[in-house]
């Protein structure tokens, strides 16, 4: 990011086109992927300062699409995410650190079915750009975590002994956001 693209601003997720994705093993043979679609929040960025910059989001659980409607189901439920009873992931930074021109490093709060942990988001600057007079920005973020440390806990073994579900989990976050100005930025 440059100064001459991105000053001091903040910015909304526009939901509409952004989505995280996740890969997890299956039978430890194969990889598995999923996204979420509804995502909501708003970042600010300040490249003069970048310790100044923050983002805070949320992820609807039942948006959960892998292409199989029974697996999704089965996702939602308490063996899982328990779409029920904790209805969104959230992600609220403490600090953002340049890693090297395009490329931040985002630590922050990741809180899966009301468990809490610390994680970094390797995130990339994707450009900015101008559409019906509103600037849009573009970023791509990921990071591994392990279900377990969130409490997604369900597993089986089948025949030979092979589980069913890895333990890692590789997330992306690609996230398109709009500028927002005055009063709507604080409100975001």
């Amino acid at each position: 990011m440059t100064t001459s693209q991105v000053s001091a601003s903040t910015w909304k997720i526009d939901a509409g086109h952004s989505n995280a994705e996740f890969a997890v093993k299956h039978l430890m043979v194969s990889t598995v992927k999923g996204r979420f679609w509804n995502i909501d929040g708003r970042l600010h960025l300040d490249e003069a300062e970048p310790s100044n910059s923050w983002v805070e989001a949320r992820i609807e659980v039942a948006s959960v699409d892998t292409g199989i409607e029974q697996r999704d189901a089965h996702l939602r439920s308490d063996d899982f995410f328990n779409a029920e009873a904790y209805p969104y992931i959230t992600f609220r930074s403490k600090r953002v650190e340049p890693a090297d021109g395009e490329r931040w490093r985002v630590v922050g709060d990741l809180t899966i079915r009301d468990v809490t942990r610390e994680v970094v988001l390797d995130t990339e600057f994707d450009g900015v750009g101008t559409v019906d007079g509103k600037r849009i920005a573009g970023f791509t973020a990921t990071t591994l975590v392990n279900r377990k440390d969130f409490g997604l806990r369900y597993n089986a073994v089948v025949e030979g002994g092979a589980l069913v579900v890895g333990d890692r989990v590789r997330i992306t976050l690609n996230v398109e956001a709009v500028e927002v100005a005055g009063a709507e930025a604080t409100a975001a």
